[in-house]
Parts: C-alpha cells; sequence; structure tokens
C-alpha cells in the first residue's frame, strides 16, 4: 500500500495564478499610493514615499478647480442614486401588480429598450429639446432610467410570497401601504445592491458629461481627472509639491469611497444579485 499522499496540482496552480492576478493589481494601486504621499514624486517604483505629505490631498480639497468637481460628483450620486432606486423600485412593484391592465404590454416595452434605443443623435436632440442638456439634471435622470436594474428589482418583487400581500390586503393596506410597510424592509439586499450598482455608475460616470455637458463648471471628478492625465487641465500646483503627487492624490479620492463601502455591503451585493436573477 503506498502511504505516500499524491499531491494536487491543480491547487497550487490555482494558488499561482490567484497570487500573479493579485499583484497585477496590487502593484499599480501601491504606486499611485505612496507617490500621492511623496512630495518629490518622480517616475519610477519605490517601496515608500522619499518625502512623505500630506500636501497633494490638501489641494485637492483647497484647490476650487479640483473640490468644486468633487462636490459635483457627491451632489450627483447621492441624488441620482435616490432618484434612480426610486424609479427602479416603483417601476418593479407596477410591474408585480397581476391585475394591472396592460401590464404584460409595458413590461414587454421596457424589455424592447434593451435590445433597440433611438441612438446617440436622436437621444442627443430630444434631451436638448427638453432642456436638459448643460444641466445637472441630464446626467441624474438620464442614468436613472435602467431597465436592466428595474427588471433585478421585479424579479426580487416575485420572490416575496404571495401569502403576504394577501394578508396586507386583508388587513385593510393599501397597495402603497404594503409597499412601504412589507415590500420595502423585506427588500434590503436588493436595495443595497441595486443602490451600490447605481452608485458606482453615477461616480464614474464620463459619458454622460462629456455628450451633454459643454460647461466646464459643472464637469464631475471623474471629468476633471481624465483632463490632468492627458495634460490637457493641469492642476495648480503649490509650493512643497508636485503635479504628480497631486494627480495622484486625486486618483486615490476616486477610488477611496467605494474601497470603504464594498466591503460592508458586499454581503448584501452577493445576496441581492442572486435572488434578483435566479428565480426558482
Amino acid at each position: 500500500m503506498n502511504s505516500k499522499k499524491k499531491i494536487q496540482v491543480f491547487p497550487i496552480v490555482n494558488g499561482l495564478i490567484f497570487i500573479i492576478i493579485s499583484l497585477i493589481i496590487i502593484i499599480p494601486l501601491w504606486k499611485v499610493l505612496v507617490d500621492s504621499f511623496d512630495l518629490k514624486t518622480a517616475y519610477g517604483m519605490k517601496l515608500w514615499p522619499e518625502e512623505f505629505g500630506l500636501t497633494g490631498y490638501v489641494t485637492v480639497f483647497k484647490n476650487p478647480t479640483l473640490y468644486q468637481p468633487l462636490i459635483i460628483s457627491f451632489i450627483t450620486t447621492i441624488c441620482g442614486t435616490v432618484v434612480a432606486l426610486l424609479l427602479s423600485t416603483f417601476g418593479a412593484y407596477v410591474l408585480i401588480q397581476y391585475d394591472m391592465p396592460g401590464r404584460n404590454f409595458f413590461a414587454n416595452m421596457l424589455l424592447f429598450t434593451m435590445i433597440f434605443n433611438g441612438g446617440m443623435i436622436p437621444t442627443y436632440l430630444v434631451l436638448k429639446s427638453l432642456h436638459l442638456t448643460n444641466t445637472l439634471w441630464v446626467v441624474i435622470l438620464f442614468p436613472a432610467l435602467n431597465v436592466y436594474n428595474l427588471v433585478l428589482m421585479r424579479n426580487f418583487f416575485e420572490g416575496i410570497p404571495a401569502s403576504l400581500f394577501e394578508s396586507a390586503t386583508l388587513d385593510g393596506c393599501s397597495p402603497m401601504q404594503t409597499f412601504i410597510r412589507i415590500v420595502l424592509p423585506m427588500s434590503k439586499a436588493a436595495l443595497a445592491s441595486i443602490g451600490l450598482m447605481f452608485a458606482v455608475s453615477y461616480w464614474n460616470d464620463y459619458t454622460h458629461y462629456k455628450l451633454y455637458i459643454t460647461n466646464s463648471d459643472l464637469y464631475n471628478f471623474q471629468m476633471k481627472l481624465r483632463g490632468m492625465i492627458m495634460g490637457s487641465d493641469s492642476p495648480a500646483v503649490t509650493a512643497g509639491v508636485t503635479e504628480n503627487t497631486i494627480k495622484n492624490a486625486a486618483i486615490i479620492i476616486v477610488i477611496l469611497p467605494f474601497m470603504i463601502l464594498y466591503p460592508f455591503l458586499q454581503k448584501y451585493f452577493v445576496k441581492g444579485v442572486n435572488i434578483g436573477a435566479v428565480k426558482e
């Protein structure tokens, strides 16, 4: 009898691949983080800042040309996520009302828009005729109409036992009271996961600003950051800090909010997407 334990090749290879991928992700992030604290930042890889300082971050929050786009990013992300969740939850709740006339027609029309759309130029002309271009409303309202997230929310609502709706009706609850008192409290996972997807899309939005806004005073931080990286919009450099340090500090500020949020919302995110995407 051979007492030697067989070596499993797959776990070893899998572990090595995981380590390599992790290094590919971590090394660039570490370089950006180190350079954001280094007041003598130069091109090249360094493990630690040569001259540690927070001047790069202070410059981002004190320079009006930098903190104004940052404030716009926060405002549009918060307002847009709230509006998008309202539209998605109300729309999904309407679509599970099986006795509503024309429910299937409206559901099919929404799904149709996932396959076909009017195109970039007609969309721009419509938004312009509504006087939404060159306003923050266009980057708040337009991305809020996301049919994919609405369908996910509808699938989640359909997973709620019908007996709960019947009990609420027998207790005298109106459809709106049922929505507020029963549906929303049971939908924390879906709200967290879909809300996180909306928030990420609003925070990282670049396309809608590029297409529908020409007033640079309304640009968000992503637009400003791209201009800084491409060299077309260099930040004002204060004494004791280099331009490269400010750029790297701005990148960390863009990444940081969702690096903090993801660990707390991860369990809701996985659960919400699985429940909304898989029907038994």
